[in-house]
């Protein structure tokens, strides 16, 4: 029997018959289009994103150290986050995680999710000279967001006061007429007292006898106790014993004098000219960490190194403040990833 005709049209959609209206079946009036969708989707994640970088931070944020607590890194991280738990209204907390040269801690972060939270007091040696030395699982240059140098730290060489040397041009003729006699010390194979030495040596065209100590404050002792004959320390660990007499210093590696030794020349102005090393504190977070939260950070370390109170705490210790924006901290970290991996080249040094 034949079917009632009705004024419906029962074929599919796409057989001979296009519906009415402008062109799709799902468009209908006071209906959005699918695109619209689309574009409202977009507009909401983007405005969450800046939503969730401008109420940064919610909760505690914490700042990895990789060496232990006590050293310079460490005091320059607890300096760093206290004012900044005071700037942020959320506590800013430090955490040490010592080994394998800082690669430990570096990779903690590195592998940290990218939200602002967890943060790296980064220094050269963990960035630039120990994966010269050795394999490491992470890359220096793309895994991580460098936010701001708090502050640096040259080197200053000083020697027994017993070495019959007062100036570097003394040391070098006194290195050439004893080669390979006169022992050095460094803070460990590969650390930057080692590697500052060794590219010193190498533009002076002497050789002395390296000694590796475990650690800074192990190779100052033995410079006072006439066990080596020089070291290219730390500025903050040189200081106390030059001003107490226990060493003479010859140099400051920096590009002009420490203010904590104002009477020492620089190598360069002893005839070295682009001669210039230095260690460097800054805070870098994981990679893809949202550029406010990054640019929040600058800002803040910026604003820290103009206060009184904080440049008296880095200068307790020896550190000149700095404070740079971003992008000034990655070329900064470029140059001593290509500058460490010359002098690692030219030293030797192997990993331990």
């Amino acid at each position: 029997m034949r079917a009632p005709a009705t004024d419906r049209d029962t074929r599919p959609s796409g057989c001979g018959r296009r519906p009415s209206g402008a062109g799709s079946a799902e468009a209908k009036p006071g209906r959005p289009r699918p695109g619209v969708f689309v574009l409202a989707a977009a507009i909401l994640a983007g405005q969450a994103a800046s939503s969730s970088a401008q109420e940064w931070p919610q909760r505690p944020a914490r700042i990895i150290v990789p060496f232990s607590a006590g050293g310079n890194t460490d005091s320059i991280a607890r300096i760093s986050a206290d004012w900044l738990t005071t700037r942020l209204g959320q506590n800013v907390l430090v955490e040490n995680r010592p080994g394998a040269s800082g690669s430990i801690a570096t990779e903690l972060v590195a592998r940290a999710p990218a939200d602002g939270y967890t943060m790296l007091m980064g220094t050269p040696t963990q960035l630039a000279i120990y994966p010269a030395m050795a394999k490491v699982p992470y890359d220096p240059a793309r895994d991580f967001a460098p936010m701001s140098i708090v502050g640096t730290n040259p080197y200053a060489l000083a020697v027994h006061p017993s070495l019959p040397v007062k100036t570097l041009k003394d040391l070098v003729a006194l290195g050439k007429a004893r080669p390979g006699a006169m022992p050095y010390g460094s803070a460990g194979n590969g650390a930057g007292t080692h590697l500052t030495m060794a590219m010193f040596l190498s533009r002076a065209g002497i050789e002395m006898n390296h000694i590796p100590y475990k650690g800074g404050s192990v190779a100052i002792a033995e410079l006072v106790g006439g066990q080596v004959v020089a070291y290219f320390g730390n500025v903050a660990e040189i200081v106390p014993q030059a001003r107490a007499g226990r060493v003479r210093a010859l140099a400051v590696s920096g590009l002009k004098r420490s203010p904590q030794l104002p009477e020492v020349p620089t190598v360069i102005e002893q005839g070295y000219p682009g001669f210039h090393a230095f260690t460097w504190n800054g805070i870098l977070a994981p990679a893809k960490t949202p550029p406010a939260v990054v640019a929040r950070v600058a800002k803040e370390i910026a604003a820290a190194v103009r206060d009184p109170s904080v440049v008296k705490r880095l200068d307790a210790i020896g550190v000149e403040p700095l404070g740079n924006t971003p992008a000034e901290f990655t070329k900064v970290l470029e140059e001593s990833i290509t500058i460490y991996a010359d002098v690692v080249r030219i030293s030797g040094a192997k990993a331990e």
